[in-house]
């Protein structure tokens, strides 16, 4: 369930008192200074995803500072991502001072002091993110800390885009999908700081654990003829272009290795007993093949022979059969290009 508070019902002296204190407790200890002599309604509504906390703030003009005495106090070092949606800010850390537009977003880590000034009414999503679950150097963080970040282009598109709809959703995830949700978030960030600094190369081994998340979810539901590329990325909280690009890893596209998943587990049911029970086309349905002509043309070309004769010439062969490798890695343009573009 969402935390939330609003200052509304307060009267001024109270609502001033009262926003102090849910700033401090939601965020980190800082300085408040409202810059209305009648502070306007402040809002804050909070959920926790995982390690992942979400806090959506609306509220008047004011200047947040955090100083080196709140540092000294102690509490665990957190990154802040804050994405702007109303509102100028102007902030500062670690000697820059940047303006931070509607639609752009901005990190701020609380190890060190900084400063943020609004003076209007405003209203942003803001990510924490535990510094301890995040591999990247100190150098390459420090290097984007009080650094605008345009939403609408490159790795930053896909860390707004994806923040956005997680945020969106936070309500409705339970506590396993929303765990999930926040370590792709926590790769996701890692992977723009790492892209910033110029060391992408690094993000491969983070890259590899959302991978193999994703293949395991792939592999749960390969009896849906409706698994493709577009609701895989849906169920994982990526975009399709990020699905791609982590599948390019291994060298091979999304929907050839569902097809070689497929074909496995088809070619293993059809030297058992339950081939007797369902025929090739009750085995091409329950790995996910809708159409049975399909699966023999597909079958064929992987395999080198029909389904039906390969099952008839199981009592000839001893050991499993193997993916069919050159299969497998055959990349299809319509992998791409096709929301939806699993064969059947």
């Amino acid at each position: 369930m969402p935390a939330s508070l609003s200052t509304a019902r307060l009267s001024a002296p109270d609502r001033a008192e009262r926003w102090h204190e849910a700033v401090a407790h939601a965020f980190v200890p800082m300085e408040v200074d409202l810059l209305e002599k009648v502070p306007s309604p402040g809002v804050i509504v909070g959920h926790q995803l995982g390690p992942v906390r979400i806090l959506r703030v609306q509220a008047g003009p004011q200047v947040v500072t955090r100083t080196r005495r709140m540092i000294a106090d102690g509490g665990p070092p957190s990154l802040i991502l804050t994405l702007q949606e109303r509102g100028t800010a102007l902030k500062e850390q670690d000697g820059r001072e940047s303006v931070v537009r509607p639609g752009e977003f901005s990190i701020t880590d609380t190890s060190r002091a900084f400063r943020k000034r609004i003076e209007e009414r405003f209203a942003f999503t803001s990510f924490h993110f535990p510094r301890t679950e995040l591999d990247v150097s100190e150098r390459d963080l420090r290097a984007l800390t009080a650094t605008p970040f345009s939403g609408t282009e490159g790795s930053a598109a896909l860390v707004a885009a994806y923040l956005s709809r997680m945020a969106r959703e936070a309500q409705v995830l339970d506590e396993a999908v929303g765990r999930r949700a926040a370590t792709t978030a926590l790769d996701l960030l890692a992977l723009l700081i790492d892209d910033r600094s110029g060391r992408s190369h690094k993000q491969a081994p983070r890259n590899t654990a959302s991978l193999e998340r994703i293949k395991q979810h792939i592999l749960h539901n390969l009896h849906d003829p409706d698994l493709c590329p577009s609701t895989i990325a849906e169920a994982n909280f990526i975009s399709v272009r990020f699905l791609h690009k982590l599948f390019h890893l291994e060298n091979i596209t999304v929907s050839s290795w569902i097809r070689a998943q497929r074909l496995e587990r088809c070619s293993r049911d059809l030297l058992r007993p339950v081939a007797a029970e369902l025929g090739v086309a009750g085995i091409a349905r329950r790995w996910g093949f809708a159409n049975s002509s399909h699966f023999s043309r597909t079958f064929r070309a992987a395999y080198g022979m029909p389904p039906r004769d390969w099952q008839a010439s199981s009592n000839k062969r001893d050991g499993r059969p193997s993916l069919p490798r050159a299969h497998e890695r055959r990349r299809a343009d319509h992998d791409v290009q096709a929301p939806c573009s699993v064969p059947r």
